[in-house]
């Protein structure tokens, strides 16, 4: 991939996760608009793109970690099936943290389990999805890997936003979510299109 490419990732990366962000932000944080006027709806708009693009930065330095990540973990275990064991291990422990401990930290008497575990449901959903989409683009040895990224890498670019306590409010962490899974998902399925067309 050469150096005119990266950078076509990079602008369209942070775009789409901004717009994916603004979006989300737009339709749900209505306090942000309450107050009404075109000047003020204007503000609100840019201050979701920006988040929205930080948000998508940080999906970008995750996605090439992990793709570093992967190359020192494949020389580390020598084979590809025990990265892939350990990998599987990794999203399933990922999945149990965070519903456990998001329920142990915020839960009021009156709240089960059960409320804590639709969102890292619906994450695994759509990270398998994700998967198996680029599993069928690209060969069958691509899902896990794929699958590992797009629930424990997100989530950990999403950690930062789970652990500021004034934020449990599920607005905040949508706004932040969006972006990262937006920016995620579309790294994930233009890399390697971008390759094949370098």
């Amino acid at each position: 991939m050469n150096t005119k490419k990266v950078v076509f990732l990079f602008f369209s990366t942070m775009f789409l996760g901004a717009m994916g962000g603004a979006i989300i932000g737009a339709l749900l944080y209505d306090p942000l608009f309450a107050e009404g006027g075109f000047w003020n709806f204007i503000f609100g708009v840019l201050w979701l793109l920006g988040i929205g693009a930080a948000v998508s930065a940080t999906a970008q330095m995750g996605y090439f970690a992990y793709l570093l990540l992967n190359r020192l973990a494949l020389s580390l275990f020598k084979t590809k099936k025990l990265w892939n064991r350990v990998q599987i291990f990794l999203i399933a422990f990922v999945f149990f943290d965070l519903f456990y401990f998001r329920y142990l930290a915020y839960a009021t008497g009156d709240e089960t389990m059960g409320g804590y575990l639709i969102t890292p449901t619906l994450l695994l959903i759509y990270a398998a999805l994700v998967a198996y989409f680029k599993q069928r683009e690209t060969h069958r040895g691509a899902f896990i890997p794929a699958f590992f990224f797009m629930y424990v890498i997100t989530t950990i670019e999403w950690l930062p936003a789970l652990l500021v306590t004034e934020i449990n409010d599920s607005v905040w962490l949508w706004i932040y979510l969006t972006p990262l899974l937006v920016a995620n998902t579309y790294q994930l399925m233009a890399h390697h299109r971008i390759q094949e067309n370098a």
